[in-house]
């Protein structure tokens, strides 16, 4: 029996196939490589040490999704497959809900067809739109997010949670984390997205690597200790981790429940720069720009209910997942 893993050649899915690969776990990877590159299948396989099974496709072509579940003995999903930069969304709002939302549709039709009746979602903590308060936990309201990108997330919670309430026998774990960075260890597998990054750590690390000139800092004028926002920043390999607690929880009870991923700890764009530069010894110029549409001045989580219920809690802290990062660009200046 295999996990079928919906973006799993990106950033957070590769680091997740290995993780589960290393803790005994079948993986089925089903990637477009719209924002990944087949390069880390490889290396998947080459840190963990066993094969997976790849399908080079688009989750809006519901034949190859079909064909996917046909071919394998699937027992759960995790889905991560999605477009995902928030400035984007707010320009092309109908690309977001169209890729995301209808590639959502046929995974789903799929595994109504085939019995599959377990999934692990990856949610965002943009579902939450302009907190109120901080920490947020997962009983907090979700109220208006503030861009398509988080809209579409919560769109596709209430989906599930929907499926899940019609179907009892259905598990549906909803992991709304936070801003995942760092690489894995080794420096093989790591952030890498094609283009102009649209995170901030990649960012750096192209910047720091002299393939960019400088750093925007998209706006410094927000209500937070040096002006810029502020976000829970989580090392991608504890992300991972979590990942495999929920596939755990997930075959352990039918229902729907929420989990939030992060440390709790708000660090803001310069902290992130300066800690970067602590790691690294290299110097970020940056400028100052205008605030981007859709971003909220500070987003940081309460992780206590992952800790309580899956027995997961962060390990790593911003110097490790800096000097992770760097560790990446530097062993890969150009990329995977």
């Amino acid at each position: 029996m295999a996990i079928l893993v919906t973006g799993g050649a990106g950033f957070i899915g590769s680091h997740t196939c290995v993780e589960l690969l290393q803790s005994g776990e079948e993986v089925v990877i089903f990637d477009s490589f719209a924002n990944s590159k087949p390069r880390a299948v490889e290396l998947i396989e080459e840190l963990s040490g066993k094969k997976v099974r790849l399908y080079h496709a688009d989750l809006l072509d519901a034949n190859e999704v079909e064909r996917a579940f046909a071919e394998n003995a699937i027992e759960s999903v995790i889905h991560f497959a999605g477009l995902k930069a928030v400035g984007e969304s707010v320009q092309k709002p109908l690309l977001y809900y169209h890729n995301n939302l209808t590639g959502t549709f046929h995974l789903i039709d799929a595994m109504q067809r085939h019995g599959v009746k377990r999934i692990v979602f990856s949610s965002s903590a943009t579902v939450y739109g302009m907190p109120k308060e901080v920490p947020m936990r997962e009983d907090f309201p979700t109220g208006q997010p503030e861009n398509p990108y988080g809209r579409t997330k919560l769109m596709i919670e209430q989906i599930l949670t929907d499926i899940q309430r019609a179907d009892p026998t259905w598990s549906v774990v909803l992991l709304r984390y936070f801003n995942p960075i760092g690489a894995h260890k080794s420096g093989k597998i790591g952030e890498d997205p094609n283009g102009i990054p649209n995170n901030l750590m990649p960012y750096i690390c192209q910047v720091a690597a002299g393939r960019l000139d400088h750093l925007n800092v998209f706006g410094n004028d927000y209500p937070t200790h040096d002006g810029t926002g502020v976000r829970d920043y989580i090392h991608v390999v504890d992300l991972a981790r979590g990942h495999v607690k929920a596939i755990a929880k997930a075959r352990s009870f039918q229902g729907t429940e929420i989990y939030n991923l992060g440390t709790g700890i708000g660090y803001s764009v310069l902290d992130v720069v300066h800690a970067f530069e602590r790691a690294s010894g290299v110097k970020i110029p940056y400028q100052i720009a205008p605030r981007r549409a859709g971003d909220i001045a500070e987003c940081f989580a309460d992780p206590a209910k992952a800790k309580r219920e899956l027995g997961w809690t962060a390990q790593y802290g911003l110097d490790e997942m800096c000097a992770d990062a760097w560790n990446f660009i530097q062993k890969n200046p150009n990329g995977l």
